[in-house]
């Protein structure tokens, strides 16, 4: 099971990450309500998903957690749809639909997303499950 702090955590919707994802994904979800209807199967499809995806490969890598490879690549994903969520968002303010401080408040969230997503990356181990044969050698 990972840890976080020294508290071990037993579901992928306990990850802070996963947490900052998901309200991310919400805030979004909320304020492209308002888009203008021509932008409904381009760029409100596009950061929709995009965020949600998020969400969903952090889910993902979760249950990969057997095996470090798959384990950190669903998190590579993760990590570029985070990015592509701000590329989205860049768009969104661009065009005249974010104000500047929902643009800066959401890119903030989403650049601390992609910095926990790194971290994870960079050390998968503490979030990793031992096989059977790995926990019997120790």
């Amino acid at each position: 099971m990972g840890k976080g702090k020294g508290k071990l955590i037993s579901s992928y919707r306990e990850l802070e990450v996963y947490k900052l994802a998901m309200e991310g994904a919400m805030e979004i979800f909320r304020l492209t309500k308002d888009f203008p209807s021509e932008e409904r199967y381009s760029l409100i499809d596009q950061i929709r998903r995009s965020s949600r995806s998020v969400c969903a490969n952090i889910c993902e890598a979760w249950h990969k957690r057997r095996y470090k490879l798959a384990f950190v690549s669903k998190l590579s994903d993760a990590e570029t749809e985070a990015a592509e969520t701000k590329v989205w968002l860049e768009f969104s303010l661009n065009c005249g639909y974010l104000t500047e401080p929902h643009f800066y408040r959401l890119t903030n969230l989403y650049s601390c997303i992609i910095g926990k997503i790194i971290r994870m990356i960079d050390n998968p181990m503490p979030w990793l499950i031992a096989h059977k044969s790995e926990k019997n050698s120790s």
